[in-house]
């Protein structure tokens, strides 16, 4: 049914709507709606995944587990690839990087095609092992949720992208029963601003989604019960900060050097091929490396480590010994990045959210393992787990609030709220040090698309040098003489003169009314001055491919009005006025935030 069907279906509806429901009590209904709807989805695919993975372990016999466990993930990378190219038309749209590009360009426009698409990828991804989280997926489809909603129901621009972030956070809601969390992950990651009035539909949608979550999916992903935590760790909290941090920046850039890789190769089958074999060798030498890994970081938060090695190579030694341990746990947090880039280099569908709490778990148990094997001071290994987990989450994501409220809800560990705050905000710091975008937005930004965090350089973004160039300015000659010059003024609108060259057109200089005013009155001069030697330096030229913000700021240090536009060969193209500038940079903004 297409979508003008349904809007004269519903019609009626909306008449009636018009007449008797507020917009405000309308908003909040779509909200619970939208909440129903992710909350739904969320339960559907955790359920196959969970279910579909136990069906496959449960015919192959315990010692043969490693093998399958190393066959599968090429088996599910194909799947995804073969649903990706022959329903999708090739392309899938991994992540929450074009969720975040349609709200910050598109009017919050998501795909229809993303309401399954994201789903049945996912679901053949990891369902066969692959090495990625489903939480982007979820995201993503309770984002695309939200848009197609409004859609339907012809809610305005701004009422849209607030209900496109109402799915998102209901998506991160229901996968994890943390209602909090997924208003912060939709405030954070998602969208670039947060009014108050934006508070309650993001809150009644993720509650909503939560609700669904828990009465269909009785599965929380860790179970932590907490009740104090000691001062005179502080100083080991922050170390770990640190640690947690520098993971964060180790895995944001070997995530994007590993899909730079994966660029080059141009045949579909050879990326699937070699690919899926390499994430089954990772898979062979590491098994926590497997799916999610939500259940290595269970075993760890239960004390029960030394499972770590159970099924890999290692364990034809029968050796426990701690070192051991730690070997393979260190091996599966520095390779999960490598294992989830390949899942989605090769053709799989998954998201870093997930890997980042995988990996941040194992980052703290080693922390603290290696801590109390030195016996400087006894630490709890189950509190620096969870602490690992949300530092690494709040680098790789940048998104420090969003893992504060994540793993105090997951885990039960609200009494843990300090220790967070300080792992946390330290990581987040530290790694935007480093890494000034999060793994979501780095791409974006290559392409010049800024978003989130920097409103005034994502509008200016969305506005183009050539577009707002002024070409009215009379160009002259060095060669002209003063009378020329006097001629041309008289019949000029502007009083700033680009001085080109006659044969290539390149910019000398620029010849300003207000300089040359003194040499206008006298006669003598106008045969024998030149524009050459009347003519000065521009204070600075523009590039076409320069941004606005930047000229904006070049413009206030210099005192400049206007600045001279030229090409990569220093032709004369026009000049950019900062009343221009301005003036649609102040369009844009009223455009973004009505309706």
């Amino acid at each position: 049914m297409s979508q003008n069907s349904i809007h004269r279906l519903l019609l009626p509806l909306l008449l009636w709507r018009v007449r008797h429901v507020s917009d405000r009590a309308y908003l909040i209904l779509v909200s619970i709606l939208i909440g129903l709807l992710a909350g739904l989805a969320a339960v559907v695919l955790k359920t196959l995944v969970h279910d579909t993975q136990g069906l496959l372990n449960a015919w192959v016999p315990p010692e043969y587990q490693v093998f399958s466990s190393s066959l599968y993930p090429i088996i599910g990378i194909a799947l995804t690839v073969l649903f990706t190219r022959y329903f999708l038309g090739g392309d899938l749209g991994r992540g929450i990087g074009p969720v975040i590009y349609n709200v910050a360009r598109q009017g919050s426009i998501v795909p229809r095609s993303k309401l399954y698409s994201q789903l049945v990828s996912s679901f053949l991804t990891v369902t066969f092992g692959g090495s990625a989280g489903l939480e982007a997926p979820i995201s993503v489809t309770g984002a695309a949720i939200g848009s197609n909603t409004a859609r339907v129901l012809r809610i305005g621009r701004r009422q849209r992208r607030l209900l496109t972030g109402c799915g998102a956070a209901a998506g991160i809601a229901a996968i994890f029963n943390s209602p909090i969390a997924g208003v912060l992950f939709a405030v954070e990651v998602v969208l670039s601003e947060l009014s108050a009035a934006y508070f309650v539909p993001l809150l009644i949608s993720s509650a909503t989604a939560t609700v669904v979550s828990k009465a269909l999916y009785a599965g929380q992903p860790f179970v932590l019960i907490t009740t104090s935590w000691p001062v005179d760790a502080v100083p080991l909290y922050l170390m770990l900060a640190l640690f947690t941090a520098l993971l964060s920046v180790y895995m944001i850039r070997v995530y994007f050097w590993a899909d730079r890789q994966f660029s080059h190769f141009s045949g579909i089958f050879w990326k699937v091929l070699l690919g899926g074999l390499a994430l089954g060798g990772l898979v062979f030498l590491f098994p926590p490396l497997y799916g999610e890994g939500y259940n290595i970081v269970q075993l760890l938060l239960g004390g029960h480590s030394e499972q770590l090695v159970n099924g890999s190579l290692f364990d034809v030694f029968k050796d426990q010994s701690v070192w051991l341990v730690l070997l393979v746990a260190a091996g599966s947090m520095l390779l999960k990045v490598v294992a989830t880039t390949i899942t989605i280099g090769s053709g799989g569908n998954g998201g870093m959210f997930g890997s980042s709490l995988f990996a941040g778990a194992l980052c703290g148990f080693v922390f603290a393992r290696l801590i109390n094997l030195s016996g400087l001071y006894p630490i709890s290994e189950v509190h620096f787990i969870v602490l690992g987990m949300a530092g690494t989450l709040a680098g790789v994501v940048h998104a420090p609030l969003t893992a504060i409220f994540l793993i105090a809800e997951i885990t039960g560990g609200y009494a843990l709220f300090v220790p967070l705050m300080l792992v946390t905000s330290g990581s987040y710091l530290i790694t935007r040090y480093f890494e000034p975008y999060s793994v979501y937005t780095r791409k974006l930004v290559q392409k010049g698309v800024y978003v989130n965090h920097d409103r005034d350089r994502g509008l200016l973004a969305l506005l183009d040098v050539t577009s707002l160039l002024q070409t009215d300015f009379e160009p002259v000659r060095p060669n002209d003489t003063l009378g020329e010059l006097v001629h041309t003024f008289r019949h000029a609108s502007r009083n700033l003169f680009p001085v080109v060259d006659g044969a290539d057109g390149r910019l000398l200089g620029v010849v300003s009314l207000d300089a040359v005013r003194h040499a206008l009155f006298d006669d003598t001069r106008y045969t024998t001055t030149r524009v050459r030697d009347l003519m000065d330096e521009p204070l600075a030229i523009v590039r076409p491919d320069d941004t606005l913000l930047d000229t904006l700021r070049c413009m206030e240090q210099l005192d400049a009005w206007a600045l001279p536009v030229v090409d990569a060969d220093d032709r004369y193209l026009g000049f950019l006025l900062k009343s221009t500038i301005l003036a649609n940079y102040r369009r844009q903004l009223i455009k973004d935030s009505g309706d």
